[in-house]
């Protein structure tokens, strides 16, 4: 077949020293898509040299990456983005192969645990309650610091798995469990804070001249399920020197919610080697935000 033998030509010029007819070779590579990365690892599994093998990691990832970018498009511009499947999709940026099915199933696990203790008579405190009860006591689901020198608290699977993550990991596994259960509760945008706000049950969230201040309940840090009032979040207001902004209640999209965990992500990749890393990053951002 001619592209077999196209193919053959391009593995050979793969080592070529001119960067030229690498970055030649490199987008003609990805042009083939998903389908030649096996013909890509059988030629490293081959290869003894490792100049070489990099090559073919990078070449490797590039077609993950032009991928991931398709699959995210797709996901923005769906009806109603889900915001599993989104988190999901970042994970994939470092993982690949990820098997969802398992990622899905653990979050069942605890849906369901969840909703075996609700019922129609619980007030909105006492499903949070619940909730915090089960993620965060029988889960053991560990809030830990923001930091940027792990990009696995960052990824669900890894998050479920270790059973540690940071604030807008955690707050996201809560989210979708409150979707899942049809409890008005959303992400929220105070300043350094993942917080959940429980809303009241008539909220339109489609209305954009709502003032949502007044349709909220109370709020659930979702580091660790600690429930706070309104109070608490003026008195935290003030000692940061800020008013209370509306749109900093207003819940935020599941977009944006994503786009938040691929900027925070992006830090993490701020190291001269890995540095590509973070650059593809903010594009995934920067196709978002389109």
């Amino acid at each position: 077949m001619q592209e077999t033998k196209e193919l053959n030509a391009l593995f050979t010029l793969i080592d070529d020293p001119d960067e030229l007819v690498y970055s030649s070779v490199t987008e003609r590579l990805v042009a083939y898509g998903k389908p030649v990365i096996p013909n890509l690892e059988h030629l490293w599994e081959t290869t003894p040299n490792q100049a070489i093998q990099e090559r073919i990691e990078m070449i490797i990832h590039r077609l993950h990456f032009t991928d991931l970018q398709q699959d995210l498009s797709e996901w923005k511009n769906s009806a109603c983005p889900d915001l599993l499947f989104g988190a999901l999709l970042v994970a994939k940026f470092q993982y690949p192969e990820l098997q969802t099915t398992p990622v899905i199933q653990d979050i069942e696990k605890i849906r369901r645990n969840v909703w075996l203790e609700l019922n129609s008579f619980l007030t909105p405190l006492e499903q949070a309650n619940v909730l915090s009860s089960i993620i965060y006591n029988y889960y053991h689901l560990k809030g830990i610091e923001l930091k940027y020198d792990n990009p696995d608290e960052f990824f669900l699977h890894k998050v479920l798995e270790s059973k540690k993550g940071n604030a807008i990991a955690n707050s996201i596994i809560y989210q979708v469990i409150c979707e899942k259960l049809e409890i008005n509760a959303r992400l929220i945008q105070i300043p350094k804070q993942s917080l959940i706000a429980f809303f009241h049950s008539d909220t339109d969230f489609d209305d954009s001249t709502q003032y949502y201040r007044d349709q909220i309940h109370f709020f659930i840090d979702a580091t660790n399920g600690q429930a706070y009032s309104h109070n608490d979040i003026e008195t935290y207001l003030n000692r940061l020197g800020k008013t209370a902004d509306p749109d900093y209640f207003k819940p935020r999209t599941n977009k944006a919610i994503i786009g938040k965990l691929i900027k925070e992500l992006s830090r993490c990749f701020a190291n001269p080697e890995h540095q590509y890393k973070q650059e593809e990053l903010i594009q995934l951002v920067s196709l978002l935000e389109d």
